[in-house]
């Protein structure tokens, strides 16, 4: 392999562990519930009646479908909520 190709791999390679890595740290104990902030179509589950689960949203920032985020930045954003509205 030339030189430029093995060096285009393996910066491809760093950039997408380097992508990636935020997924794999964060885990269960480090994300919230955050209610009223998902775009329609992409809450994370169920979000009330209507809905069954992931991505059933039907309105932008619906105040009973919810997103995990990481802990403490809910209500950072806005019109975000731990409880549902």
């Amino acid at each position: 392999m030339k030189k430029t190709t093995t060096s285009a791999i393996v910066a491809g390679a760093i950039t997408s562990a380097l992508a990636l890595s935020p997924m794999s740290v964060a885990n269960a104990a480090d994300t919230e519930k955050c209610y009223g902030v998902a775009k329609a179509g992409k809450n994370d589950c169920a979000a009330g009646p209507g809905t069954s689960c992931a991505g059933t949203s039907t309105v932008d920032a619906q105040g009973n479908a919810w997103m995990l985020v990481l802990k403490g930045t809910c209500e950072k954003i806005v019109g975000g909520s731990l409880e549902a509205k």
